[in-house]
């Protein structure tokens, strides 16, 4: 795990911190510093060093057991917006 400043290396939707989007789904920030307003959906990283994404599903629904559903890419988001 990538050890920063934040107490914990992930975000876990059961937790009731993170804040999920109107149509359910949740959006998870990767960066330095929080974005405002999302710091629970937040994961810090560290310039320079690197870093990977595991997806951990518990009790998953039928469309990720028959593969019609699966996790968006990566995108990047303008910092400055």
């Amino acid at each position: 795990m990538l050890q920063s400043d934040q107490p914990n290396a992930g975000v876990n939707s059961l937790s009731g911190e993170v804040k999920a989007n109107k149509d359910g789904s949740y959006d998870i920030y990767f960066a330095p510093k929080a974005p405002k307003g999302r710091e629970n959906n937040w994961i810090q990283t560290i310039p320079g060093k690197s870093w990977f994404i595991i997806l951990c599903m518990y009790g998953p629904l039928e469309p990720w057991l028959d593969k019609t559903w699966r996790p968006s890419e990566l995108e990047l988001v303008n910092s400055r917006t």
